[in-house]
């Protein structure tokens, strides 16, 4: 149970992200608004449409941090009515995230260089489950976000032709929508926002990049951010550690034990963390 003062301490943390977040906001309106006004003036057509695309720019950006200024204010609302009374489990950051997006699952993934998942910040235990079916079976919409770069959905019998294992597996849990986009930051990919069964036209509309972006400039890739959304994000360090000793212990490559590790966990019906638990352990030898 988290103390009074960890309470008030994630509160100020999150104000002062949305104070921040409005800041950037306001100024990024501002020279898109001094763009315009020098397209306005502009003696030339070639002129006119160059200050114009750059407006167009600093409006896109001023409404990304509009956006994760409204995140960081939702959550700060939802910690201040729970501390005074503390009768549910504390709200997570990323429930007002699937919130933004029109649903009330969703998940960010982090990966790494080789699309590696890193880490997972889900909103609820469905979400979670969906993502821990994708690290275990390798395939499915964050994934293919990530490595395709690019919006990824799919929903009924879309769903089950285009991932054969997840597609499935996913359906057993009651989903039967999934969308992603890919968190990316001039041309790198860092991970995925995934949401699952979203209202209707979410997913075709500007928000959900918008709360992507949000996400990733305020959060993930801003020095002042916080990547672990404020807790909430499990870090699969010790999955990899556990490969590495099944690596050591069966002479193969980290990548091999890292799919043993997987196929355990898949075929006991149990987490791929709690079986990396049981390896580093001792508990338990694989091969």
């Amino acid at each position: 149970m988290a103390t009074g003062r960890e309470v008030s301490d994630l509160i100020a943390s999150a104000e002062r992200q949305a104070a921040a977040a409005h800041l950037r906001s306001e100024k990024e309106s501002s020279s898109a608004e001094r763009h315009e006004l020098l397209a306005g003036q502009a003696r030339t057509e070639v002129l006119k449409s160059m200050y114009l695309r750059i407006a167009a720019i600093h409006r896109s950006t001023a409404a990304c941090h509009l956006t994760a200024a409204r995140l960081q204010e939702d959550y700060v609302a939802r910690l201040t009515s729970w501390a005074r009374t503390r009768d549910i489990p504390k709200p997570l950051f990323m429930s007002g995230v699937a919130a933004a997006c029109g649903t009330s699952s969703a998940a960010v993934t982090l990966v790494g260089a080789t699309l590696d998942q890193l880490g997972l910040a889900a909103s609820d235990e469905s979400a979670r489950a969906a993502q821990e079916l994708e690290f275990l079976l390798g395939e499915g919409p964050a994934r293919d976000a990530a490595s395709e770069a690019r919006p990824v959905t799919a929903d009924g019998s879309a769903l089950l032709d285009r991932w054969p294992g997840y597609g499935p597996a996913v359906a057993e849990l009651g989903i039967g929508a999934v969308a992603a986009v890919p968190l990316s930051l001039s041309g790198a990919c860092v991970g995925a926002l995934a949401v699952f069964d979203p209202a209707q036209g979410v997913t075709d509309s500007d928000t959900f990049c918008e709360v992507a972006d949000a996400l990733t400039h305020s959060m993930i890739l801003n020095v002042d951010g916080d990547p672990g959304m404020y807790g909430a994000t499990d870090l699969r360090a010790k999955v990899h550690q556990a490969a590495g000793m099944v690596s050591v212990h069966l002479d193969c490559p980290v990548a091999d034990a890292l799919e043993l590790i997987k196929a355990h966990a898949f075929a006991e019906g149990t987490s791929v963390h709690l079986v990396a638990e049981s390896v580093l352990r001792g508990e338990l030898r694989l091969g």
